[in-house]
This record gives structure tokens, C-alpha cells and sequence, in this order.
């Protein structure tokens, strides 16, 4: 049985912006869409607290997200869209995994946590 196996129906990418970008990530992204880094960052980014974060579009999910094709950065998505739903906060607090278990139908919810930190591992 697998702990998570994702659905693809884009509940990860619905929220006002936590995809906070690392420098590289920023030129990976840039180079992978055919843009300048700074061009990147003046369409697709937005600075909070001195970090460069993905823009969230008018419906709330990740500019990058859309309904039929999914991730359109899929192959060089920032390091958060990666760990999901393998967060530190979730594997490491029971409370935080059940609630993530609610709102993400790739969570099995027949995996224990126990099962879960053990594919966070693998």
C-alpha cells in the first residue's frame, strides 16, 4: 500500500503563495520558459520579506497550474512543489499530516503515519 500516490488535481496548488524560490531554482524556471531571470521575476514572481515567491494567479492557484496540462514547469518545479506532501512539518507532527490528509485525496487515508515517515524516507 502507498502512503501517497498523487491524483494530480492540483489541491497543492491552490492557496496564496508559499513557493518561496531558491536563486537557482529562479534560473532553471527563467531558462526552462525561454526568459531572462529578471524578466521571470517581474511576470511570474512577487518579493515578501526579501524572498522572491511564486505569484498566485486571480483564482488563487500557482500561476504555473492549469486545469488540463497541470504543472507547466512540472520538470524544474521548485523544491517545495517537489517535497509535497513530504513536508518536514507534516512528517514530523501527527496533528499537521491528519489535517494535510483532509485536503489532499493523494494521501492514502488507510496509510498510517507510521507508513507516511516511511515514504518520506524512500
Amino acid at each position: 500500500m502507498k502512503a501517497f500516490e498523487c491524483k494530480k488535481c492540483g489541491e497543492c496548488c491552490y492557496g496564496e503563495g508559499g513557493i518561496h524560490l531558491q536563486p537557482e531554482e529562479i534560473e532553471k524556471i527563467a531558462d526552462f520558459l525561454g526568459l531572462t531571470e529578471d524578466s521571470f521575476i517581474a511576470l511570474h514572481c512577487e518579493e515578501r520579506h526579501a524572498r522572491l515567491y511564486v505569484r498566485s494567479a486571480s483564482n488563487s492557484y500557482c500561476v504555473f497550474f492549469d486545469q488540463d496540462q497541470q504543472c507547466l514547469i512540472h520538470p524544474v518545479k521548485p523544491q517545495p512543489c517537489s517535497l509535497w506532501p513530504f513536508y518536514p512539518a507534516l512528517v514530523k507532527d501527527r496533528a499537521n499530516w491528519n489535517y494535510a490528509k483532509e485536503g489532499c485525496p493523494g494521501i492514502n487515508p488507510d496509510a498510517s503515519f507510521e507508513d507516511f515517515v516511511k515514504a518520506s524516507k524512500e
